[in-house]
């Protein structure tokens, strides 16, 4: 039980019994019991010999997924544990072929911060408690988001995600109660709100700290009734949603300041979440560079297939203000700039001239700076938008630079 705590496969297979001088099966059902009471989605399969297939059964009964009967057929043995695999992995939400390479996935890693809430979610993700994620910008606070619901008994259900703070004033009653047609001008239908548009699943309010305070006695009146009024209308409608909200925003700073509603903090707040940035688990920085390097190669069709020690170094020791997003921008520009089978200091080091956040190709000498730009333009054939995407320069600035150098 020790090892399925730290360890959570998808499948375990049991053996029903576990001492030569008792064959009654009783071990197979109790651990049967155990490991489904500890953890409900492993799927357990038994193992069992011939005589045995009645308690089989039982254990079925109870909740193991299948049964394999000694002397086993290989084939068989397979297709059952695959078949118990993809029922496990289909519940939680996952890829049944390539869970940990989806695109969007939680990357885990073997950080201790990353454990510690991988455990809280497991515990969280059953329940419709409400969760408040914080954290730097980057550092995956929707793909938790996404990771809970997943998990969650409402991940047969829609999660609507809303980016509160890009809401405008005006239209935010509308956007996430609904408005009825005629309630104002070019309101000429009746709109469902992301409330409504969440029943039965999840509600991910990210950025919830920019809502404006006057908002925020709206947004608490909904999620304490849990019901929704929409503009122009006057029968509430009930709404069944368990609610994620993010910030990168210190909220109790916020409340002591008056900018945040302090019964509105508490009611989101029933579990918070704190994402560490990714200097602070410097042990997941590479291999989750090397999976933003399958995955890029794989895209871009280059031919690479590791990181190179001197990159790993630079990698390890690197600042990521911008956290994960910040990395992956790196892998990927460096991954179609790059010549050989490994990622290089220097592959990385050409990352570092066109940085994420838009300090671009303007670090480097004229020379440099066109044979960058000529690179670009070559790894992507000539396509203006991924070309400025992979050196971090807008479009018009990518315009000019091509002007200049007569390309």
């Amino acid at each position: 039980m020790s090892s399925l705590e730290q360890f959570r496969p998808d499948v375990v297979l049991l053996d029903m019994n576990f001492n030569t001088s008792i064959n009654t099966g009783n071990e197979g059902l109790y651990w049967a019991g155990e490991i489904k009471e500890m953890a409900p989605e492993v799927e357990v399969v038994l193992f069992t010999a011939y005589a045995d297939i009645a308690l089989a059964v039982e254990g079925m009964k109870r909740g193991a997924f299948d049964f394999i009967v000694k002397p086993w057929d290989n084939d068989k043995l397979v297709d059952t544990l695959t078949a118990a695999r993809d029922k496990a992995r289909k519940a939680m939400g996952r890829d049944a072929c390539h869970p940990e390479r989806s695109e969007g996935s939680m990357f885990w890693g073997s950080s201790k911060p990353m454990a510690a809430i991988r455990k809280t979610l497991e515990k969280i993700a059953p329940t419709d408690a409400t969760v408040l994620i914080t954290g730097e910008n980057g550092t995956g606070k929707d793909v938790l988001a996404r990771e809970i619901h997943a998990h969650s008994l409402r991940s047969g259900k829609p999660m609507v995600a809303v980016d509160a703070g890009a809401i405008t004033e005006t239209l935010f009653e509308s956007e996430l109660f609904g408005h009825v047609k005629g309630a104002f001008t070019d309101a000429h239908a009746d709109h469902v709100g992301k409330f409504e548009q969440a029943d039965g699943g999840t509600l991910f309010l990210d950025e919830i700290g920019n809502i404006p305070l006057h908002l925020q006695a709206k947004l608490l009146r909904v999620i304490q009734n849990r019901s929704v009024v929409r503009v122009g209308g006057s029968q509430a409608t009930p709404v069944n949603i368990r609610l994620i909200c993010a910030t990168n925003m210190d909220l109790e700073q916020l409340v002591r300041e008056g900018r945040f509603r302090e019964d509105l903090y508490y009611r989101i707040n029933t579990v918070h979440i704190v994402l560490p940035a990714l200097r602070e688990r410097k042990e997941d920085i590479v291999p989750l560079a090397q999976l933003f390097l399958e995955r890029f190669a794989e895209k871009y069709h280059r031919p690479l297939t590791g990181i190179a020690p001197d990159a790993a170094a630079m990698l390890t020791e690197g600042r990521w203000s911008g956290n994960i997003r910040e990395l992956q921008n790196c892998i990927e520009k460096a991954v179609i700039l790059s010549e050989g089978r490994e990622l290089t200091a220097k592959d990385i080091q050409l990352e570092s001239v066109a940085k994420a956040a838009g300090t671009t190709i303007k670090a480097v000498n004229e020379a440099e700076e066109e044979r960058l730009v000529r690179e670009a333009m070559d790894r992507t054939d000539g396509n203006i938008s991924a070309a400025a995407k992979m050196l971090g320069v807008s479009r018009p600035t990518l315009y000019a630079k091509l002007k200049k150098y007569g390309l």
